[in-house]
């Protein structure tokens, strides 16, 4: 959002003085912001509020300058416009193209996207009308961002509230930055696994690895980017989940192994990025185990190999495997690139401290049957998300 122009729309409905919060938010990330107000909307918030907040004058219906037009003046100016709150009443003139005061007017001239917010009564939010016209508006190419459910103004609990501002921001700042992304995953299914698992020892201690989820996530967040439908299936990891993904939390190797069963059929492309235990105990302690002057033994049985699973019963699905190696990086990924029959390998040199395991980089060879393997040199996993996903769909 940094130096972008962010066009403001606040109408007349209890949830206006959201727009407040909202607004700081937007200038917290770097934007510009220029705001309008309904006559209803002056009601509830005041012009000085929005003025104060963005530094700029704030319109308001009546106050025309002979200079110039002010509704195409903010039209022109805006690189995307939020009408947040958004009633009924103002949903309906965009849906049918009605400019009958300034806010109106100026939708109606903006060429830049557009994102509504709504923010109504549940059962304004429900009349066929209503839904009607925000269908048209998002056949029409608008974001609509669905209300959430909670305590309404009118006393009970129902769908149409203002949802919180946080969430409000990351929805408005990935569809914002989808648009000008390539949509060439748009109508794929992708399905990425991310962290590292882990397997009991007993209530209290668990056998696990270093991985952060990093490269898992980022490779999530830039398949949303470019269209895709993607299923998240998470070991526990500290990072915040990509907005629009579905995210299915598990723990062990066999709880991943299920959930990936479960989904992998319909896939067009799965990408096996988590770092899942290799062994896990044969028995775990009911109890914790306590310490002994003697030293202790511990059990492992074998976890199923994921991957090679995969690979066997692949059908129309790409399929994408990663080897963490510490020697012969090349050679021994070579080697599971042909046993487990993926599309791509992804190879790195986890025994580096500056990249791999909890860095934010990593440099990785790209492995392919029948191709040279491809050095991608130091770089972000977030670039290297989108190299993987660019060599993917130029096979």
């Amino acid at each position: 959002m940094k130096n972008q122009h962010v066009a403001v729309y606040v109408t007349g409905g209890i949830a206006a003085y959201k727009a407040a919060f909202f607004v700081r938010e937007m200038i917290k990330k770097g934007a510009q912001v220029k705001v309008a107000l309904t006559k209803s909307a002056c009601a509830f918030v005041t012009p000085l509020t929005f003025q104060t907040l963005s530094q700029n004058p704030v319109y308001i219906d009546g106050e025309n300058s002979a200079e110039i037009v002010p509704h195409i003046e903010l039209a022109v100016w805006s690189d995307l416009a939020v009408v947040i709150p958004a009633t009924a009443n103002l949903i309906a003139k965009m849906a049918t193209g009605i400019a009958d005061d300034f806010v109106s007017s100026a939708l109606l001239a903006s060429a830049c996207p557009k994102f509504v917010v709504p923010a109504m009564n549940d059962q304004m939010y429900y009349n066929p009308a209503t839904q009607r016209n925000l269908k048209q508006l998002m056949e029409d190419g608008i974001c609509v961002l669905e209300p959430a459910t909670g305590f309404l103004a009118e006393g009970y609990t129902g769908k149409g509230r203002l949802p919180e501002i946080e969430q409000v921001v990351e929805w408005l700042t990935f569809n914002y930055t989808r648009i000008s992304q390539k949509q060439d995953l748009k109508n794929k299914q992708v399905l990425i696994t991310a962290g590292g698992t882990i397997e009991p020892l007993d209530p209290v201690r668990y056998l696990t690895n270093r991985s952060s989820g990093k490269m898992g996530y980022a490779l999530a967040e830039n398949a949303l980017l470019r269209g895709a439908t993607v299923i998240l299936i998470s070991a526990p990891t500290q990072l915040k989940p990509p907005f629009g993904a579905k995210v299915i939390a598990v723990q062990t190797a066999l709880e991943m192994a299920k959930a990936v069963e479960t989904y992998y059929s319909k896939m067009d492309i799965v990408i096996m990025a988590a770092a899942v235990s290799d062994y896990r105990a044969a028995k775990p302690a009911a109890q914790k185990i306590k310490k002994r002057d003697t030293t202790l033994a511990l059990q492992l049985v074998e976890n199923p190999d994921i991957l090679l699973g995969l690979g066997a019963k692949k059908k129309q699905q790409l399929l994408v495997g990663f080897a963490a190696e510490t020697q012969q990086l090349v050679q021994n990924a070579a080697k599971k690139m042909v046993k487990k029959r993926v599309d791509l390998l992804v190879a790195n040199d986890v025994s580096r401290s500056d990249i791999g395991f909890g860095s934010n980089q990593n440099e990785v060879t790209f492995l392919r049957p029948h191709q040279k393997p491809l050095l991608v040199k130091k770089t972000t996993k977030e670039e290297i998300a989108a190299q993987i996903f660019d060599v993917l769909l130029s096979q």
